[in-house]
C-alpha cells in the first residue's frame, strides 16, 4: 500500500477480499485498513511499474488509496472482482439486505417509527383553517414521488389540485413543507410545463390559494433556484417558469444554483485539488478556486437566506428548480434550519431529512450511485446540504445540538447502504422494497451513540433565527470532510471531545466527593456518639471514686472491655457505618469488622481519580484500532483508560459514586465490578 506523501516507503502486507469489505493487513505495524465495497466510488488500474501493477481506489468518503500488486494477473483479478462488488446491478443486492447485528444491540424495528410525517406537521399546527391534508395521493396516483400525505391550501378543490399536478413536471404540484409561526409558509414544487406561452388556469388558481393562506401579506415570492439561462433553455423543451403576467400577486426571483452536472464536475476538481502529491500554498488555493466548489456552497446558502428572510418578514415563498427534488430540497431544508431552532437539534435534523429529503423524493440511490445506473445521475446534492449545515455551525456553533461528527456519520452511512434508511429514490420505492421489515434503520443505530454527537457548546435558549454572514472570507474549506484521511493536518483531538471529557471527569469527581463526604460524616457521627458515651462513663466512675473510700476501680479485663464496646456499637443509630441490615452481634468478629473496612476501600477504588490524556492515546488498548479524526475517544470511568466506542459499550453504577447513575466502563472493568458486586 502506497502513501502518496511517502511513496518511497510503501507498506507491505496482505490484501483480503471478503463478502462486504476489502481488508489490508500490515503485520509489522499490527494495523488493518478496512474499505467497505459500497464506499468505493471507482477503481482504476494505473500503468505498470517496476514493483508491480498499481490499483487506485477512490472512495465516496474521500479516501484515496493505492495498492501495488506484484503480479499483473492478480491485479486484474482484484480489479474485476471489485468492479462487480462495489456497485451491484440490482437494488436487492445492496449491503443493507445482508447486514445483521445482535438483537440486543439493535433490534431491526428500532428507528423506523421515530418519524411520522403527520406528527411533524402537527408540531407546526397543521392541519388548520388555512391548510388541510390532501387525500388524492394515498396510492401515489397524484404524484408517485411525493409522500402519501401532502398538505395543501384548504381552499384548493380537487379540480385545482389535479390541474396543477398535470401542469407541473413529474406531477409535483405546490405542497406545504414548512409553516412559520407568523403564518408565512414555504411550499415546494417542480417547474411548470409552460413552454413559451402555455397557461394553466388551475395552476394559477393553486398559487393564488397558497398566497391567501397568509393573511398578513398581499403578495408572495416564487423562487426559481436555477440560473435564468438554464430556465429559459428549458422553455424550448416545453417546460420553463411562471410568467408574472399570468400569475397574480407574485414576485418572481431567479437565484442561480447550478445543476447536478456542474456540481459533479466541481466535486471532481475539488478531489483532485485535495489529492495533490506536493501541494504548495498557491497551488492548493488555485486548484480550490478553479473547482468553484465554495462558490456553489455560497450560492446555495445565499438562496436559502433569501427564503428564510422573506418568511421571517411574513412573506410566503413557493420554491422550485427543474423537478423539485435536488436544489429545492437543499434550500427548503436550509431555510427551515435557519428559521426553526427545533431543526438544529439531533432529533429535529433527522426529522428535517425525513421530511424534505426522504418523504418528498430526493433520488438518493441515483444521486449516490448505490447501484449500476447512468453515471450522469450521480451528484453530491446531499453532501452539499451537510456542508452548508457545517458552514452555519462555524458561524453559530452554540445554536446546534450536534457536532461535526454527526454530519460525517450521516454522510458515510448515506453512501454505505449498511442501513435501509436512504435506499431508494422516493417513499413509494422504500415501501415496495419493504425496507422497514428487511433492513435496519440508521436512526436506530445513531440513537445508541448519541453521546458521540453532542455539541458541548450548545445553548438551547438561543432560539432566534440564524442570519449568517455570507461574505466570501466566511465560507471555509471543510478539511474535516474532504481531507479527513490526511495525517498530520488535523488537531490531535477535536475541541468538543476535550470539553466533554473534562466535563465528564469533573462530574465523576464531584459524584465521588459526595460519596466520600457522606462516608466521612457517617464516621464522624459514630465517633462523636462514642466519645459522648465514654465521657458519660468517666463521669460515673469519678462519682463512684468520690463516694468509695477505696478509690477508683480500674478494670483491666480485656474480655470486659470488648463486651462493653460491643454494647456501645449495638446501641448506636442505624446510620453507623459498621451496621447493616443483617448485622448480628452474637457472631461479630474482628475479621468481619475488617471486611467492612475493606468494602469501604473497594468503594473508593472503583472510581478513577486520574484520567488518561486523550492526546497520548493513538490506538485503542483493547482492539488496537487506530484513532482517526472522526473516531471518538471514550474514557472508562473506573480505570481512566481511553477506548474506542466499540470497546466501551457497557454502563453500570459504580459503588464509589453517590448518585448511582450508570456510567461508561470498559469490558474488563465491567466484569470486575460485576464479580465484586453482591
Amino acid at each position: 500500500m502506497i502513501d502518496r506523501y511517502n511513496s518511497k516507503n510503501p507498506t507491505v502486507g496482505v490484501l483480503y477480499l471478503t463478502a462486504t469489505h476489502l481488508i489490508f493487513v500490515d503485520p509489522d505495524a499490527n494495523k488493518e485498513t478496512w474499505v467497505l465495497y459500497m464506499h468505493i466510488a471507482n477503481v482504476e488500474k494505473l500503468p505498470l511499474s517496476t514493483t508491480g501493477s498499481p490499483l487506485l481506489i477512490r472512495c465516496k468518503t474521500f479516501l484515496s488509496i493505492t495498492f501495488v500488486i506484484p503480479k499483473e494477473r492478480e491485479c486484474h483479478d482484484v480489479y474485476t472482482t471489485l468492479t462487480k462488488l462495489y456497485q451491484p446491478v440490482h437494488i436487492k443486492n445492496l449491503y443493507c439486505f445482508q447486514y445483521t447485528t445482535a438483537a440486543k444491540e439493535l433490534p431491526k424495528a428500532a428507528g423506523w417509527d421515530y418519524f411520522k410525517l403527520e406528527l411533524e406537521f402537527k408540531r407546526m399546527r397543521v392541519p388548520n383553517d388555512q391548510w388541510s391534508v390532501c387525500a388524492l395521493n394515498q396510492n401515489y396516483e397524484l404524484c408517485d414521488t411525493y409522500p402519501r400525505q401532502i398538505y395543501v391550501p384548504a381552499d384548493a378543490n380537487t379540480q385545482i389540485l389535479l390541474g396543477s399536478s398535470r401542469f407541473r413536471s413529474k406531477g409535483r404540484l405546490p405542497a406545504l413543507t414548512y409553516l412559520h409561526s407568523n403564518k408565512a409558509s414555504i411550499c415546494r414544487c417542480s417547474q411548470p410545463l409552460s413552454g413559451f406561452s402555455a397557461r394553466c388556469l388551475e395552476d394559477e388558481q393553486m398559487l393564488e390559494t397558497v398566497r391567501k393562506t397568509n393573511p398578513n401579506c398581499n403578495f408572495m415570492y416564487v423562487v426559481d433556484t436555477r440560473p435564468r439561462i438554464n430556465a429559459m433553455a428549458n422553455r424550448a423543451a416545453g417546460k420553463g417558469y411562471e410568467n408574472e403576467a399570468n400569475y397574480e400577486n407574485i414576485k418572481f426571483q431567479f437565484l442561480g444554483i447550478e445543476n447536478i452536472h456542474t456540481m459533479r464536475a466541481s466535486l471532481q476538481k475539488l478531489i483532485e485539488c485535495c489529492e495533490q502529491k506536493s501541494p504548495t500554498m498557491s497551488g492548493f488555493l488555485s486548484a480550490l478556486e478553479s473547482s468553484g466548489w465554495l462558490k456553489h456552497i455560497r450560492s446555495i446558502l445565499d438562496t436559502s437566506c433569501f427564503i428564510a428572510n422573506a418568511v421571517d418578514k411574513g412573506i410566503s415563498v413557493v420554491v422550485h428548480c427543474s423537478d423539485g427534488w435536488d436544489r429545492t430540497a437543499q434550500v427548503c431544508s436550509l431555510a427551515a434550519l435557519m428559521l426553526d431552532p427545533y431543526y438544529r437539534t439531533i432529533k429535529g435534523f433527522q426529522a428535517l431529512i425525513e421530511k424534505d429529503w426522504l418523504a418528498f423524493g430526493h433520488k438518493f440511490s441515483d444521486r449516490c450511485g448505490h447501484i449500476q445506473n447512468d453515471p450522469k445521475e450521480v451528484s453530491p446534492v446531499f453532501t452539499q446540504l451537510l456542508e452548508c449545515t457545517w458552514q452555519l455551525m462555524q458561524q453559530r456553533n452554540d445554536a446546534f445540538e450536534f457536532n461535526e461528527r454527526f454530519l460525517l456519520i450521516l454522510h458515510d452511512h448515506v453512501m454505505s447502504c449498511q442501513y435501509g434508511t436512504f435506499v431508494g429514490n422516493c417513499e413509494k420505492d422504500r415501501l415496495d422494497l419493504r425496507l422497514a421489515e428487511k433492513t435496519f434503520s440508521l436512526w436506530g443505530y445513531m440513537s445508541n451513540h448519541l453521546n458521540e454527537y453532542i455539541n458541548p457548546l450548545y445553548r438551547p435558549e438561543m432560539d432566534e433565527t440564524i442570519k449568517p454572514n455570507l461574505a466570501p472570507q466566511n465560507i471555509k474549506f471543510w478539511r474535516g470532510m474532504y481531507s479527513r484521511f490526511e495525517s498530520g493536518i488535523h488537531p490531535r483531538e477535536p475541541l468538543e471531545d476535550l470539553l466533554i471529557a473534562s466535563k465528564d471527569h469533573c462530574t465523576s469527581l464531584e459524584d465521588h466527593v459526595q460519596h466520600l463526604t457522606k462516608r466521612i460524616n457517617s464516621f464522624k457521627n459514630m465517633l462523636s456518639k462514642s466519645a459522648k458515651r465514654l465521657q458519660g462513663g468517666s463521669t460515673a466512675l469519678q462519682s463512684r471514686y468520690n463516694t468509695d473510700t477505696r478509690g477508683p476501680i480500674e478494670v483491666n479485663d480485656n474480655r470486659y472491655n470488648y463486651d462493653r464496646k460491643l454494647s456501645e456499637l449495638s446501641a448506636a443509630d442505624d446510620d453507623h457505618p459498621l451496621k447493616t441490615s443483617d448485622f448480628s452481634f452474637s457472631n461479630l468478629s474482628i475479621s468481619e469488622y475488617n471486611s467492612e473496612v475493606d468494602k469501604g476501600n473497594e468503594d473508593i477504588n472503583t472510581v478513577a481519580v486520574e484520567w488518561k490524556s486523550l492526546r497520548s492515546v493513538v490506538n485503542c488498548p483493547s482492539c488496537s484500532i487506530p484513532f482517526d479524526q472522526i473516531t471518538k475517544k471514550n474514557h472508562c470511568w473506573k480505570c481512566g483508560e481511553v477506548f474506542c466506542s466499540r470497546c466501551i459499550d457497557k454502563t453500570l453504577s459504580l459503588p464509589g459514586h453517590e448518585s448511582g447513575n450508570p456510567v461508561p466502563v470498559c469490558r474488563q472493568c465491567f466484569r470486575i465490578v460485576q464479580q465484586v458486586s453482591p
